[in-house]
């Protein structure tokens, strides 16, 4: 089984770590490092995708950031889990909705070691709870290896993701697993973003078939 690394960055500005993942993919790409998982929680931003620029989406109210990711808009902040798979994907992975489907099927488990029963929409990519989206997912590739990821709203605060319109579905869609009451987990552990992150750390094997090796740890995190 392929080691892939793991850098947990704690809180970062989102442009800091927009550029630390186009130069990870770089080194991916030429072999300098092996596959590499960033975990993070973004300062407060709203992320603008093609999508939106095309339509000439207007965010109010929010600092944005114009990416190259798929999709159009997505909130981050504070109680959002987000992931950041930098993977040379190889054989029959080598397509984009399957590298997606193996996302989503790793939210899923990850969710359901929490015991919180999440499914996937064929309409929509992503994860959903309760007839809410909880996790969305975006990338971009460069020679098969792929930037940026999804994010997983645990307990964000006020109604920042539910007051937000993105990808294609109406507010109050999105939301948080807190606001859907998951407060714990089936060990009666709260479920904040350290537990959503070691859920996913521990179905990584399984998941994506490759073996977790801690590699860094942000400021304040253990």
């Amino acid at each position: 089984m392929k080691e892939i690394h793991i850098l947990n960055l704690g809180i970062r500005d989102y442009s800091a770590v927009f550029d630390l993942m186009k130069e990870l993919q770089r080194k991916r790409i030429d072999e300098e490092i092996p596959d590499t998982l960033i975990f993070v929680e973004h300062e407060e931003v709203v992320t603008l995708g093609p999508k939106a620029r095309r339509e000439q989406t207007s965010v109010v109210d929010y600092p944005t950031f114009e990416t190259d990711r798929g999709g159009g808009v997505t909130w981050h902040g504070p109680g959002q889990l987000v992931v950041y798979p930098i993977i040379k994907w190889e054989g029959d992975m080598q397509n984009v909705r399957a590298v997606i489907g193996a996302l989503e099927d790793w939210a899923v488990a990850a969710l359901a070691d929490c015991g919180i029963s999440s499914y996937k929409d064929e309409a929509m990519q992503g994860v959903w709870v309760d007839g809410y989206k909880v996790c969305s997912i975006g990338l971009s590739f460069l020679k098969w290896v792929s930037r940026h990821g999804m994010s997983i709203n645990v307990n964000t605060p006020g109604d920042r993701v539910e007051g937000l319109s993105g990808c294609g579905l109406e507010e109050g869609v999105h939301t948080c697993l807190n606001k859907l009451g998951y407060m714990e987990d089936i060990d009666g552990l709260t479920i904040d973003t350290k537990r959503i992150q070691k859920a996913f750390i521990s179905t990584c094997d399984i998941a994506l078939r490759r073996s977790p090796v801690l590699e860094y740890l942000g400021e304040g995190d253990s």
